[in-house]
């Protein structure tokens, strides 16, 4: 299930509280996110423009407080501020809350804020191996990989999804990784691009060791398989790798326009001889209906890396069994630690 993101969006701030042992500071919350705010300067259900993580501020005045923090230039020369998962006070802070703009007409809750305030999404950079050459965009008959996280599931997609059945896997930390079998023509994509079959492109070294050209073919059927390429050279090797390694987390039937069910996905893989993602929980996972759901699942995801024991995992996917839905849950350990 992929939803647009909002990078800053128009939010009504839910709660207030005071952070233990500081003045100056508290903690608000707005959609499932904590943020850390001057004391007294919001009060419950005022409207707010909200910047999630990974969002990139543009360097205008009104930003400029963070230039010490988070001042980036990226590859192209665009300058700005970069804003990440930080500890204050001993309080997990995700994002930033600002007054609403006064060019901001007739605000509504909810109203996507992102290109009126020229704020884009922080991308690493991504090494020459792995950005290959461009062949086109993102092919338009697959969705694209990236899970929408806990904190904005309930707000945008407009259902709960406790007390129904799901299955757990681990997110890795790697590069997107996308490979599809479309009326006999066979293809690799990065995150946002399709790439040019070249030598020197580690997605397309990975596609021909697993021989997954042939493999496609062989099946037969219009299919996409999506996973995660990890190791040497690929976001800092968390896992501590000497090699590259794929993983698959989830199918897409093309000519039926739907992911694949967890039982097709497992078998289809089995057949191709390909790695799923580690498993954590398959079928008796039932996501709970006490307490919240945010605060269950960022608990969730706190754990140890199956494919590296001595390492944070990055968080867990939960997908639905019997309806088709899933999010993501980032270990807040991960995040402050490796992000």
């Amino acid at each position: 299930m992929n939803v647009e993101r909002k990078l800053a969006s128009v939010v009504r701030i839910a709660d207030i509280q005071p952070i233990p042992g500081a003045d100056a500071i508290e903690v608000a919350t707005v959609k499932g996110w904590k943020v850390v705010v001057k004391k007294n300067e919001y009060k419950v259900d005022d409207m707010a423009v909200y910047y999630e993580i990974d969002s990139f501020l543009p360097a205008k005045p009104e930003f400029e407080f963070l230039r010490k923090s988070s001042f980036k230039r990226l590859s192209n020369g665009h300058e700005g501020f970069r804003l990440k998962t930080i500890k204050l006070r001993g309080q997990i802070s995700q994002g930033l809350l600002t007054k609403i703009p006064d060019g901001i007409l007739n605000p509504q809750v909810g109203d996507d804020l992102t290109e009126a305030l020229d704020i884009i999404k922080y991308e690493p950079p991504v090494p020459a191996q792995l950005a290959g050459k461009i062949k086109g965009v993102f092919p338009s008959f697959i969705p694209k990989t990236d899970e929408i996280r806990v904190q904005n599931f309930e707000s945008e997609v407009g259902f709960s999804p406790v007390g129904e059945r799901a299955y757990v896997t681990e997110k890795l930390d790697g590069t997107s990784f996308t490979c599809y079998f479309k009326d006999g023509e066979f293809g690799v994509c990065g995150r946002n691009w399709e790439l040019t079959e070249t030598d020197d492109n580690s997605l397309w070294r990975m596609a021909k060791m697993l021989d997954l050209k042939e493999k496609l073919t062989k099946h037969g059927k219009n299919i996409a398989l999506q996973g995660e390429l990890i190791g040497a050279g690929i976001n800092g090797n968390l896992y501590k790798l000497q090699d590259h390694k794929l993983f698959f987390f989830t199918g897409y039937n093309i000519d039926q326009r739907r992911r694949m069910f967890f039982d097709e996905l497992e078998w289809v893989l089995f057949g191709l001889q390909l790695q799923m993602v580690p498993v954590v929980e398959k079928y008796g996972y039932i996501i709970p209906k006490e307490g919240n759901l945010v605060d269950n699942m960022l608990k969730y995801a706190e754990g140890k890396s199956v494919l590296n024991m001595e390492v944070d995992r990055e968080g867990v996917v939960i997908r639905g069994l019997e309806k088709e839905f899933s999010f993501k849950a980032i270990s807040n350990s991960y995040l402050l630690n490796n992000d």
